[in-house]
């Protein structure tokens, strides 16, 4: 896994505007050492608790866009926090992590550094927070709007029944039904069916 120190001054580029000093606050605080990593399929981020004298650990990933890369430090810090005062003996994202990360998050949300749509979002996530970061649909669905998409790229929602597309790892698939909250596609090669993501990213490819 790739990862690169970012000078904290650095730091700016990847946040929304007017976010650095708070954010900035956290991480000197709590002494956390942040590093930023490439692309990774399975998480957006992660943390690792101070031992033998080291660091709190935090990584996220650096192609997410400004609002996804905070709101991903955040889910982050909430673990740090939880952690720094109930220690291990919690679920992950139990409810004392949930409470930490509505505290942040909220702190955040007023300071206005969200569009409007995000806020929303966010807003009704502070009900209920998701086990992983960015893990909402209905808000990755609003967060995606914020990113540089490339060109033939969509969700799986937007694929039509029938319609095939490809995965990052040259998979072919064709489009079945959706259920309750998944979409259904059978694997062209194997005949393997799966279940995806509406927000789920992937390569619209021509039936022909």
């Amino acid at each position: 896994m790739s990862k690169k120190e970012v000078p904290l001054h650095a730091l700016d580029e990847y946040l929304p505007k007017g976010s650095l000093d708070p954010v900035l606050e956290y991480l000197h605080q709590y002494k956390i050492h942040l590093t930023i990593t490439r692309e990774r399929n399975s998480i957006l981020g992660d943390y690792r608790h101070a031992i033998d004298q080291k660091n709190h650990r935090i990584s996220v990933n650096g192609n997410l866009n400004a609002y996804a890369f905070l709101i991903t430090l955040l889910h982050e810090i909430a673990h740090l926090l939880a952690f720094e005062q109930y220690g291990n003996r919690i679920a992950a994202h139990g409810k004392e992590w949930k409470n930490a990360y509505s505290n942040i998050l909220a702190q955040f949300l007023v300071k206005k550094l969200f569009p409007a749509d995000i806020e929303k979002a966010l807003l009704k996530s502070l009900q209920n927070p998701s086990a992983t970061s960015c893990g909402e649909e209905h808000l990755m669905r609003v967060l995606k709007n914020y990113d540089t998409r490339k060109e033939g790229v969509v969700l799986v929602e937007q694929i039509q029944n029938g319609q095939l597309f490809k995965l990052k790892d040259g998979r072919i698939f064709k489009k079945a039904e959706k259920l309750r909250k998944r979409h259904k596609a059978m694997d062209v090669q194997t005949g393997a069916v799966y279940l995806f993501s509406g927000v789920y990213e992937v390569e619209r490819i021509s039936n022909e």
